[in-house]
């Protein structure tokens, strides 16, 4: 069957690789340009010596909430397929200390990174503070606004070559969070936090510049796209993100509130809204009421302009 191109998807023009023809390195720069931004863990951890290492991790996520899990992967050496300190670490005392970065600290957590030799103390190296934990032996990092203790469940390795990374299980034992950063909500400030992320190469994000919301459909199930007018799907007058803020609403008004919605914004129609000019001039207004956060207008609008808002 043959389809429409839709003019509101940009067309790529594509190179593609197989991972089996290319070399470790290479799959890396893919995989860290193609997969971010990405949160870091910043990881503390202790052996069985009493030598505390301390190091950042940006193959990391939050898995489960019961029981609280968060995993990290320290991957083995690309140049020789050796463990890193944390991995050696956790595999002697299965305990770790996960710490948020925020902005501010970037600098010192990249330094931290750094191939220090074994027993080396990366919290002095970097200037960065230890503090005692209260369920676990590696120490906490005074300056990231949030702590996590953690147990190690698990360390499963993914493969036996330089790149291959180790997944480490932690289950949350305890959660250390700045009270700077508790909205009166209970829930944590983005803002106050200014946590960091991973890019590929030397780029980062921060999560302070820039942000923005979607809404995500959790108690009800929108209209979806393809209830929209074929005219505003075909088009290309709405990007992909307007029609979907269109098909996540979860009803389309009434043909009566569709009609009121209409002659509030445009008082002194002299236009067919089902008409190529009408449409022109109701898209125009669609884009900027979804701009402005008036989905339900915009929604009624385009009712209006396929007749689905008549008797």
């Amino acid at each position: 069957m043959n389809e429409t191109p839709n003019p509101s998807v940009m067309s790529w023009h594509f190179e593609g690789w197989d991972p089996a023809n290319l070399d470790t390195p290479s799959v890396q720069n893919l995989l860290h340009g193609a997969v971010g931004p990405r949160p870091i863990a910043l990881a503390s951890t202790i052996n069985l010596k009493g030598q505390v290492n301390l190091s950042p991790f940006s193959f990391f996520n939050v898995f489960s909430a019961k029981p609280p899990v968060l995993i990290f992967s320290p991957a083995l050496r690309v140049r020789d397929g050796s463990s890193k300190h944390t991995l050696l670490n956790v595999m002697e005392l299965p305990e770790v200390v996960i710490q948020v970065v925020p902005f501010a600290m970037v600098e010192q957590v990249s330094l931290a990174s750094s191939e220090f030799a074994e027993g080396v103390n990366e919290f002095q190296k970097a200037g960065l503070t230890a503090l005692p934990s209260l369920k676990v032996a590696p120490p906490r990092v005074a300056e990231s606004p949030i702590q996590m203790e953690c147990k190690v469940l698990e360390v499963k390795p993914l493969g036996s070559s330089g790149g291959a990374g180790n997944l480490v299980i932690c289950e949350v034992l305890y959660f250390h969070v700045a009270r700077e950063v508790i909205l009166p909500t209970g829930s944590i400030d983005p803002y106050a936090v200014d946590a960091v992320a991973r890019l590929g190469g030397d780029w980062y994000t921060r999560s302070s510049m820039g942000l923005f919301q979607v809404e995500k459909p959790v108690r009800t199930c929108g209209i979806g796209v393809d209830a929209l007018p074929p005219w505003l799907r075909e088009t290309g007058c709405l990007d992909g993100n307007r029609l979907a803020r269109l098909g996540n609403q979860p009803t389309i008004p009434n043909p009566e509130r569709c009609r009121e919605i209409f002659k509030e914004q445009f008082p002194d129609c002299s236009f067919d809204p089902q008409s190529p000019e009408g449409r022109r001039e109701l898209a125009k207004a669609m884009r900027q009421l979804l701009d402005q956060g008036r989905t339900e207008h915009a929604l009624a609008l385009a009712m209006i302009s396929s007749g689905a808002a008549e008797d």
